[in-house]
């Protein structure tokens, strides 16, 4: 008599085979997640970092007679947007943002504050641009705001 077995994995086999699987995958979405954010929370410090960086730049530009300021900007530009624009020096644009990032936080716009704005307004006067933040109201994984950085 010849009998052949076959060879495979009984039902058993496979339901425990899945539910180890979709444990792993389980335990690895919250550690997926959390580098996720992680990366955005280290992109909104960069781009945060370099707007500022330019801002300061520009700021330091003008108070040296790099160029004209209009009276009462503090020496501070009008907008982010004549960071990338650039200003005429002599004949030649000089530019301290090669472009104006997207905030990584809320996709959109990002916050301004001028001289003459409270340091806790949300709304921009719109004299000049003194320092950049984020419009998020979502907290960071260090316990602190992200509008606070």
């Amino acid at each position: 008599m010849n009998t052949s077995r076959q060879r495979g994995f009984t039902l058993i086999e496979l339901i425990v085979a899945t539910g180890i699987l979709a444990i792993l995958v389980g335990a690895a979405f919250p550690l997926v997640k959390m580098t996720i954010y992680r990366e955005r929370e280290h992109e909104l410090r960069e781009d945060l970092w370099m707007m500022r960086d330019a801002i300061d730049r520009y700021k330091d530009t003008a108070d040296r007679g790099g160029f004209q300021i209009k009276v009462g900007s503090e020496g501070y530009p009008p907008d982010l947007d004549t960071l990338v624009t650039g200003v005429d020096v002599s004949g030649k644009k000089l530019k301290f943002l090669r472009r104006i990032p997207v905030d990584p936080m809320t996709k959109q716009e990002w916050g301004m504050r001028s001289m003459q704005d409270d340091k806790d307004s949300d709304s921009w006067g719109g004299q000049n641009v003194f320092d950049v933040y984020t419009k998020s109201d979502q907290t960071a994984l260090d316990g602190t705001k992200y509008k606070d950085w």
